[in-house]
């Protein structure tokens, strides 16, 4: 039963940010199910209550029932009311959780109220699904930083754009649509002004039916961004992030809706380790990175990035831009180590998931 309720769990990852994908499943005590559900978008109910107003809807008691849940119960009054109160109150006899809630304010609480009011608790089966499910909000509760996932289209000898600067497009329509996949789990969007000016994306998810769209940051150190840039959409949040104090543009941006962080590293550049520590005190869990080889480099060689999806078209480009500028290394002891998650064939192009080794150990 763990499996369908960690099922229910990803139907939350493009909807819940910043709270973590969860779902639930009610099960009567001769095994049938009487409700099920997955948390909604913050500020909407937590899966707990979707699974209890699903059983109520289908005219199904809950009392005595078990409660397989891919989350320790939440404990504490955020947007919403405690889960563990609702389902005290609800009457289940038991409860079977995949793992506990990393965020300080659950962290095992929740577990301790269900016991005090004789509720039977198991915890463990499903556990590494369910963490890999909300692996930005692990890594945003315990490291105090986004998960960093950078995505990258190339040919397949390794080039993302010609060398007159055409990139449209080197993957086919099934590689985009996953990668607006990918965009839409995310909390945030990142990219570089280098981009902004040359391409003035918008980085929003189009191909894939969506009920949030990510936040969209931009590394900007000079504060160049044109104020007509389709980056500015009203409703959807948009921090860019400065090395070089500007106020007069500060304001023309922020009177745009932006939001404008100063965070000043080294030779004018933004300091991009203080940007992620910032970004998680926002509330961004999962930050997809679209950017060029420039702030591509830079976040690989600070040792930022956790994983990779790239996307390799059955091409050979020669001359033009490359996945990422860092380097030269001197010693092959001194490569990015990555552990390979998958590899799938989308259309004519092939999709690799790869994670920087010892990433995910927190």
């Amino acid at each position: 039963m763990i499996e369908l309720a960690i099922e229910f769990a990803s139907k939350s990852q493009s909807l819940s940010s910043p709270n973590p994908a969860v779902g639930c499943v009610l099960m009567s005590e001769d095994g049938h199910v009487l409700g099920q559900g997955h948390t909604q978008q913050a500020g909407g109910p937590h899966a707990e209550i979707m699974a209890l107003r699903d059983a109520a809807t289908r005219g199904n008691p809950v009392t005595g029932a078990t409660a397989w849940v891919s989350l320790e119960p939440c404990s504490h009054h955020g947007r919403t009311g405690p889960c563990c109160d609702a389902l005290i109150a609800a009457g289940v006899r038991k409860v079977v959780a995949s793992i506990a809630d990393p965020n300080p304010l659950v962290a095992g609480q929740g577990f301790e109220r269900l016991r005090a009011a004789g509720i039977e608790v198991e915890v463990g089966p499903g556990a590494a699904e369910s963490r890999e499910l909300n692996i930005g909000f692990f890594s945003r509760m315990i490291r105090k930083t986004p998960w960093v996932r950078m995505k990258v289209a190339a040919s397949l000898d390794g080039k993302t754009a010609l060398d007159n600067g055409a990139s449209q497009w080197i993957t086919s329509d099934a590689a985009r649509a996953d990668g607006h996949a990918w965009r839409a789990r995310a909390s945030a969007v990142l990219t570089g002004i280098g981009t902004v000016l040359e391409d003035n994306p918008r980085l929003d998810v189009r191909l894939v039916d969506v009920l949030r769209q990510p936040h969209l940051v931009v590394v900007d150190s000079r504060l160049e961004t044109p104020l007509d840039a389709r980056l500015f959409v009203p409703g959807r949040k948009l921090f860019i992030y400065a090395a070089v104090q500007n106020e007069e543009k500060k304001a023309d941006l922020e009177a745009r809706g932006a939001t404008v962080v100063y965070q000043p590293g080294a030779d004018g550049k933004v300091d991009l380790a203080a940007m992620l520590r910032d970004l998680a005190q926002r509330e961004v869990n999962e930050l997809h990175v679209e950017a060029g080889h420039k702030l591509n480099g830079s976040l690989i060689r600070e040792g930022l990035v956790d994983e990779f999806v790239v996307y390799l078209a059955p091409k050979w480009i020669g001359q033009g831009a490359g996945m990422a500028n860092f380097g030269p290394i001197t010693d092959l002891t001194q490569a990015v180590a990555l552990d390979f998650v998958s590899t799938d064939r989308l259309g004519p192009d092939l999709r690799i998931v790869a994670r920087v080794r010892g990433r995910d150990r927190f």
